[in-house]
């Protein structure tokens, strides 16, 4: 009959008890990855430990599509660290390198000016907010530890095209409710 009407059949099938059980089991995967990634927020000190580099501006050093690991300490900033920041008014995250750092000397405070690697100039001419020249602590969800090479390719093709996320989305969906045990 084939996979599809294997699948409808098996659809058919499903009694209550079978189907509260893959809902729950469903729920427990979902409650685990979400415990998971608030125990990565906790270890590595930053609200999103893991990103995704979308664009080519930190060549050869990432790749579009490579994972980073962030990890956020209380130790200064340096130059030449690669960091993940947000700019006011803006939702994604920027992967580039610290060229400059201002601290200053009454407070733990300090100021970052960034750029990226296969970038021109420096990121305050065109990057950060109008009128904006550095980048503050607040601004900083925290420095790259390791990578990934291409893995995060998968988010950026389910992000530009919808129709491979549903597909995606469905198939699984579909393999959950027809799987056996």
């Amino acid at each position: 009959m084939g996979f599809i009407g294997d699948s409808i059949e098996s659809l058919k099938s499903i009694n209550v008890r079978q189907s509260t059980e893959q809902v729950i089991t469903l729920g427990m995967i979902v409650s685990s990855a979400l415990v998971i990634w608030k125990l990565l927020m906790c270890v590595t000190g930053c609200e999103s430990p893991v990103v995704v580099v979308l664009t080519q501006s930190m060549e050869p050093a990432f790749q579009r599509g490579d994972i980073l690991f962030l990890r956020m300490g209380e130790e200064p900033i340096r130059a030449g660290e690669i960091v993940v920041f947000n700019i006011d008014g803006r939702d994604i995250p920027i992967v580039h390198r610290v060229i400059k750092v201002h601290e200053r000397n009454d407070t733990a405070d300090f100021d970052v000016l960034t750029k990226g690697d296969n970038n021109n100039e420096a990121d305050d001419r065109g990057i950060y907010a109008p009128g904006q020249e550095w980048l503050q602590r607040h601004h900083i969800m925290g420095r790259a530890v390791g990578f990934l090479p291409y893995v995060g390719y998968l988010t950026i093709i389910m992000t530009e095209k919808l129709i491979i996320k549903y597909v995606l989305i469905g198939a699984l969906g579909l393999l959950a409710m027809t799987s056996k045990g």
